[in-house]
C-alpha cells in the first residue's frame, strides 16, 4: 500500500484549478455526506432496526471505511471519524425530523457529482478515481490534510 503523502500527492495532480478545488471543497463533503444518508436510509436486519443510531448501514460502511483510513493514517483517521461523527448526528437529525432522508440525499449527491466533473471539466484532467478507486476514500483525507497542515499538525 502507498504511503499517505503518496496518496494525496497523486490525488492532487488532478486537483490543482483554484476553482476545481473550491468545487472540491464544497462537493467532496456533500458527497459524503450524502452517501451516509442514503445508506442510512435502507432497511437492515432486524438488529439494525432495534438500534438506528447505533447500527445501521451508514455506521456499517463508515466502520469500514475506518479500517481503511487507519492503514493508511491513524491521524489522519482521528480527524476523518470526528467528520463522519458529525456528518451521522446530522444525517440523524433529519431522519428524526421527519424528511425524507434518502430523497435528499440522492438529490445533493446527484448534484454534488455534477459539481465535480464541471470543477474536472475546468481542470482539463479525468479525476483521480478513474484511475484508482482508492481515491474515492482519499478525496477526503485530501481536505483534512490541508486543515492539519493549516493547524500545525502531523499526518
Amino acid at each position: 500500500m502507498l504511503k499517505i503523502d503518496d496518496l494525496l500527492a497523486d490525488y492532487g495532480e488532478s486537483h490543482q484549478h483554484p476553482v476545481n478545488k473550491l468545487i472540491h471543497w464544497v462537493c467532496v463533503p456533500l458527497i459524503v455526506w450524502s452517501l451516509l444518508g442514503v445508506l442510512w436510509s435502507i432497511p437492515g436486519p432486524a438488529v439494525f432496526s432495534a438500534a438506528t443510531f447505533i447500527l445501521n448501514w451508514a455506521v456499517f460502511v463508515t466502520a469500514l471505511s475506518m479500517i481503511y483510513y487507519l492503514m493508511v493514517s491513524p491521524r489522519l483517521s482521528a480527524g476523518i471519524l470526528l467528520v463522519f461523527i458529525i456528518m451521522l448526528a446530522v444525517v440523524h437529525s433529519i431522519d428524526q425530523a421527519g424528511a425524507r432522508v434518502w430523497l435528499v440525499s440522492v438529490i445533493v449527491f446527484i448534484l454534488a457529482w455534477i459539481g465535480q466533473f464541471i470543477g474536472h471539466g475546468i481542470e482539463g484532467k479525468r479525476p483521480s478515481f478513474f484511475k484508482d478507486l482508492q481515491f474515492l476514500l482519499i478525496g477526503p483525507l485530501w481536505l483534512l490534510s490541508f486543515v492539519y497542515r493549516k493547524l500545525g499538525i502531523q499526518y
